[in-house]
């Protein structure tokens, strides 16, 4: 077989002066110096991170094989088995991320924007969070609508300083992004202690949505999509509230499902009355609903409401409860409808900063796990995060690293976690509307992947080998073939034309 293999630190290469280092982990790189490298040419495009961060990202290339294939490790791909279509891969663009990104000069932010949005020139990310309003991770706690009365709907400076101009720099590198909005609470004023009482409940945290402004919250979203759009920025989905279930968080609204789903008939109604076709996805929490049994299967409760349903596109989850098994319990129960991953952490309680044990767990669990669970999209939380884990908010998390870090030192070191990587090795190759595709043939102990058929009519290839030793596969797809040796604990992407 030819093989054609060209190394380089491609984040290095393109980006030298996001330099990867940090102060408080054990597992970080020194930082590289490479030399210029020749144009990488080869049928097959592969990029590798391993967890001891030998490769972080690196791209190479080889050659499809000119003999006959008798490998015993050939993984098969099988176009005519399809799956869902992809939507696209990010991270949540929060006040914090945004307030650090416009900390960095100019020319470091847009070398970093490009190496995370272009398709042509970095990873091409292509779905983002941001928060209707404020999130654990503002400047501080605000709705665009402090002063009751809809009629006093305006975006405040988050918005206006650091999230919309952080928005619009990425749009020139990425004009196909997708946006999804989550509120953490409404304005206070329209907040009650419970659905009995229905008392005013002046607090950031916690309480319920009064019904009497159902209308005016669902045109508080209407205000918020429209203004966004005056900007030049469509939103393309929704969420009625994030975390519905949690009670804490430094904003917070607990909404069960029969709230949700009186809600989402007005909120749906009022999208549609305005010509928006802004898509609505319910839930947006955990796995196991917080262990409440009577929120168990919240999402296929509203559908069960042909009124409520009407409106809705499919579910959202988040990984910080139960098993990612549920979203395959949830889509048998209502495989009409969609399903994407929103949110998950990585932070002091799980040994957030070393690649060497996040990079694996979270390939499996957040990455392929939830693809290969009918996930049609796969967020994970703060893009960017200081080194002192911030900015952040009383009562939120305090203890969360972003995808990457930057020094508060200098807006310009940047060390590179586990959501970074897990996310470029999928947006990397796998391209909006996108198809998951059967496979079939090798498997092995330690080894997972997943299989695409891109637009263009290019495959893609993800594969996770989480054992300790290399294992070599053979890729074919009935015209070509090609074999590569994917080395122990390390991720691997391919795209190749077909």
């Amino acid at each position: 077989m030819r093989k054609r293999f060209v190394y380089f630190t491609l984040l290095s290469f393109l980006f030298s002066s996001c330099s990867s280092c940090s102060e408080d982990n054990n597992n970080e790189p020194e930082e590289k110096i490479e030399e210029p490298v020749e144009e990488i040419n080869g049928d097959v495009t592969v990029y590798l991170t391993t967890a001891n961060r030998a490769y972080e990202f690196n791209k190479s290339a080889i050659d499809y094989s000119d003999k006959d294939n008798m490998s015993p490790s050939t993984i098969k791909l099988e176009p005519g088995t399809r799956y869902q279509e992809m939507d696209g891969f990010g991270a949540a663009l929060t006040g914090s991320s945004c307030y650090n990104l416009m900390r960095m000069t100019p020319s470091n932010r847009t070398q970093f924007l490009n190496e995370t949005f272009s398709h042509e020139e970095g990873m091409g990310y292509s779905y983002i969070r941001i928060s209707i309003g404020c999130s654990d991770f503002s400047l501080s706690e605000y709705t665009c609508c402090d002063t009751p009365g809809i009629e006093n709907f305006s975006l405040q400076s988050e918005e206006l300083d650091y999230v919309i101009p952080i928005l619009q720099e990425i749009l020139q590198i990425n004009p196909d992004l997708k946006i999804l909005g989550s509120p953490w609470t409404p304005p206070r004023w329209m907040k009650v202690n419970n659905l009995t009482d229905l008392q005013p409940y002046n607090s950031w945290t916690s309480g319920h949505l009064n019904p009497a402004y159902y209308e005016d919250y669902a045109t508080y979203f209407v205000k918020w999509i429209q203004a966004f759009a005056s900007f030049g920025i469509e939103i393309t989905s929704v969420t009625p509230q994030n975390e519905p279930l949690n009670r804490g968080n430094s904003a917070s609204l607990f909404m069960g499902w029969e709230e949700q789903k009186e809600f989402v008939k007005v909120l749906g109604a009022k999208l549609e009355e305005a010509g928006l076709e802004t898509k609505l996805y319910v839930f947006d929490h955990n796995y196991n609903y917080d262990n409440m049994s009577a929120q168990t299967d919240y999402p296929v409760k509203i559908y069960q409401d042909e009124e409520a349903s009407q409106y809705i596109t499919g579910a959202a989850y988040h990984n910080y409860g139960g098993s990612n098994t549920e979203l395959n319990d949830i889509h048998d129960k209502a495989p009409e409808k969609e399903l994407i991953f929103t949110e998950t952490s990585i932070g002091t309680w799980n040994d957030g900063k070393n690649l060497s044990v996040r990079l694996m767990d979270d390939m499996e669990q957040v990455a392929l796990g939830t693809v290969n669970k009918w996930c049609k999209s796969v967020i994970v939380w703060n893009l960017m995060l200081d080194s002192n884990r911030g900015p952040n908010r009383e009562g939120g998390c305090q203890t969360c690293y972003g995808a990457v870090d930057i020094s508060v030192n200098d807006y310009k070191t940047i060390t590179r976690n586990s959501h970074y990587f897990i996310i470029g090795h999928l947006s990397s190759v796998v391209k909006p509307g996108a198809n998951r595709i059967g496979t079939s043939g090798y498997t092995a102990s330690g080894l997972m992947y997943s299989a695409f058929e891109n637009t263009d009519g290019s495959y893609a290839f993800v594969v996770l080998n989480d054992s300790s030793e290399e294992k070599n596969i053979t890729l074919d797809d009935g015209s070509n073939h090609f074999s590569y040796g994917v080395p122990a604990q390390s991720v691997a992407s391919f795209r190749w034309a077909n």
